[in-house]
């Protein structure tokens, strides 16, 4: 008996000391970026959105740009693709090669976030959620030898191709079921698994833009893409609750016309005018002064996660981190 309470003691005393030990270990650097599709930063700015709100409190909200120079070599439509490839390059589409949603040939030479993060170190766990399966297999290039050759660890992506769940409409409110159901398995796995480095794709928006233009409807859109948000950032916050630290960014890919707001792709003021949503401070003046681009948010997202790329593909980045911290 007195053996077997002496085993029972010690093995109290080495589970007390891994505690103490993982306690003392240095916190988990994680992030997720949630792109809400076509949303200028007037509308953002005018629509009551508590979610962003709540997440810019901990860090900041700022106006952002996308489109590169405007007549210049680096210039790029203010499209979807062409707007998430400069986020994951840190290129505009001079370099990444994408220039509209179809016919979609991207320049691997120029690396994606998830490329990088892969490459520094394999064991980081990487995950996507989106409506576009193209997002992953073509954009980020997951498999292909041009691309690195590399898996993410986690995908919930193609509902699109998907007609029998989510039979399409018109109105597209099949795109909406879908962006709830990204969200849910987002918020899910992020609460449960904590993956190292996530997308979050949603929409709808962008659909409800194209049909109505500005007005009502699209308010509503966005108030709705909003929560979703919440969502996410509930996942974070139950993350952070265990101890590990997490960057959270949310943004637009472009911004939308000034006459009715159903178009975008030009060159335009507010086409090209977006926003920034992060978690995080204290951030550089580039950001507080409305001067940053869609291409910081890779290089800020790897500054948080202390992962550096690759010296020749740092190098071709066009964006620098917004984060005024080492």
């Amino acid at each position: 008996m007195r053996s077997l309470l002496s085993l029972i003691a010690a093995a109290l005393m080495l589970s007390a000391c891994y505690a103490s030990r993982a306690r003392g270990a240095a916190p988990a650097y994680k992030a997720v970026f949630v792109l809400v599709d076509g949303i200028p930063a007037d509308v953002v700015e005018r629509v009551p959105t508590p979610f962003l709100d709540a997440i810019a409190r901990e860090g900041a909200y700022a106006r952002a740009h996308v489109g590169g120079e405007r007549g210049g070599p680096t210039e790029t439509p203010t499209i979807s693709a062409p707007g998430y490839m400069s986020l994951l390059t840190s290129t505009w589409a001079n370099k990444h090669n994408v220039w509209d949603n179809g016919n979609q040939k991207p320049d691997y030479r120029f690396w994606n976030l998830f490329r990088i993060v892969e490459t520094a170190d394999s064991t980081r766990k990487t995950a996507i959620f989106s409506t576009w399966l193209d997002n992953r297999t073509v954009l980020i290039g997951e498999g292909q030898p041009g691309a690195g050759n590399f898996r993410l660890d986690h995908a919930v992506d193609g509902f699109e191709l998907d007609t029998v769940a989510y039979p399409h409409d018109r109105a597209k409110r099949y795109i909406l079921a879908i962006d709830r159901h990204v969200t849910d398995e987002a918020a899910n796995y992020i609460a449960r698994t904590g993956p190292d480095l996530s997308w979050v794709y949603l929409e709808h928006t962008d659909d409800v833009a194209h049909a109505t233009g500005d007005g009502p409807a699209f308010d509503a859109a966005v108030q709705r893409a909003d929560s979703l948000v919440g969502r996410i950032h509930a996942a974070v916050k139950q993350r952070e609750r265990i101890g590990e630290r997490w960057m959270m960014v949310v943004t637009t890919d472009h911004g939308r016309d000034s006459v009715s707001g159903r178009g975008h792709g030009g060159r335009s003021t507010r086409e090209r005018t977006t926003w920034i949503v992060t978690n995080q401070r204290p951030l550089t003046p580039r950001f507080t002064r409305g001067d940053a681009a869609i291409v910081d948010i890779a290089p800020s997202i790897l500054h948080f996660l202390r992962v550096r790329a690759p010296a020749a593909v740092a190098t071709q980045m066009e964006g620098v981190s917004f984060l005024a911290r080492d």
